[in-house]
């Protein structure tokens, strides 16, 4: 059989050939190997020395770019973390609907996953398809929100007590998580009751003992709930407390910022208050809305927590809107809860007469304090 020989042997065998202390003869011998094969190896090693002094010359050019290949990436790794950090101070002023649609589930290069840690986003979140809620969801709520406007310093246990009591078979978690989910909270004394974003600025109250002088000297506004056949919307409206007339309104299916900022900004267009007063709650402390009265030049005074008549103004509004319009009127969507709310507005603003304003409208008190 043909003899195997290892590198290493080789290696030393043509070392040796090239010491010279011995002939290629004696090598032969000793190693039993034809000297024509010991020949052959030493002129491959000898013809194999210029490409291993070039490897060497490469190593050191391939390290060197390596080098400053590594310095040029920990340079973009810095450039891009700035654009990081810029990006995240971005993306956490966008709504969670407008992060949502910046998502790219057939992105080749960005995972899911990945875009998800981006955008502050539950990746599970982004699978889940809405699903219309039950007859018995539905007539659960619209009796939570009737007892709610009629009495909105009731808290849940109340609400439940009476829900036992005509029937209605449902524990307090089930009636605290819907009273969440319409952005409702039973009014009075009591901790936790303002659900607000603790990082946010909160600022004190500003009308105790005010003598409200004219229209635009103190505005307030305030969310509440609207309930549709098939689901629900978010009331906002600014109401000047001077005249009781409506300012500005807006409705909307989520309780996003949007359209909170849309009311705001749409009153600001037509007026500016002294005073905008508010609850503490995580729209009313958000940075862009103080941002909003900040570069108008208002002050910003909010209600300590649970205190029912620093917003009795509009409290009455929503009490009288839903039993003289929501309550009368089962809106099978929100394009017909819209008409029909802006009407109702319009007829509070301009036709109906207020005992408080010497049976006057709000139109014209607030026409004639200008």
């Amino acid at each position: 059989m043909r003899k195997r020989h290892s590198p290493d042997l080789k290696t030393q065998i043509v070392l040796e050939m090239l010491k010279e202390q011995k002939t290629v003869s004696e090598l032969a011998s000793e190693y039993g190997i034809h000297p024509t094969q010991l020949h052959r190896w030493k002129n491959h090693v000898i013809a194999s020395m210029p490409q291993l002094f070039e490897r060497t010359d490469n190593v050191a050019a391939l390290k060197a770019d390596y080098e400053k290949k590594i310095e040029e990436l920990y340079t973009e790794i810095g450039r891009l973390t700035t654009q990081l950090a810029w990006l995240e101070k971005k993306v956490s002023e966008l709504t969670r609907e407008e992060r949502l649609a910046l998502v790219d589930f057939h992105d080749p290069e960005l995972s899911v996953k990945a875009q998800a840690e981006l955008l502050g986003l539950n990746r599970s979140s982004l699978y889940y398809k809405p699903v219309e809620p039950s007859e018995d969801e539905l007539a659960l709520k619209r009796r939570i929100d009737e007892i709610y406007t009629e009495c909105p310093f009731y808290g849940s246990r109340r609400i439940t007590a009476i829900l036992h009591r005509e029937g209605l078979q449902v524990n307090r978690k089930a009636v605290q998580r819907h009273m969440r989910e319409m952005g409702i909270a039973g009014i009075c004394p009591g901790p936790n009751l303002s659900r607000r974003n603790q990082e946010h600025q909160v600022f004190p109250y500003l009308l105790r003992g005010l003598q409200i002088t004219g229209p635009n000297h103190v505005w307030g506004i305030d969310i509440t709930y609207i309930r549709l056949q098939r689901g629900w919307l978010y009331l906002v409206a600014i109401l000047d407390w001077y005249s009781r007339y409506v300012v500005s309104w807006q409705l909307d299916q989520t309780l996003e910022m949007p359209f909170v900022l849309e009311a705001v900004q749409r009153a600001l267009s037509t007026a500016q208050p002294t005073i905008m007063n508010s609850d503490q709650g995580s729209h009313f402390t958000s940075p862009a809305y103080i941002r909003l009265l900040q570069a108008a030049g208002v002050q910003i005074s909010m209600d300590g927590k649970g205190r029912y008549t620093d917003n009795i103004f509009t409290e009455r509004l929503w009490r009288s809107l839903k039993y003289e319009e929501v309550y009368l009127n089962e809106y099978a969507s929100p394009r017909e809860a819209r008409e029909g709310i802006g009407r109702y507005l319009n007829l509070y603003n301009t036709q109906r007469v207020h005992q408080a304003l010497d049976y006057r409208t709000p139109a014209e008190v607030y026409a004639a304090g200008l």
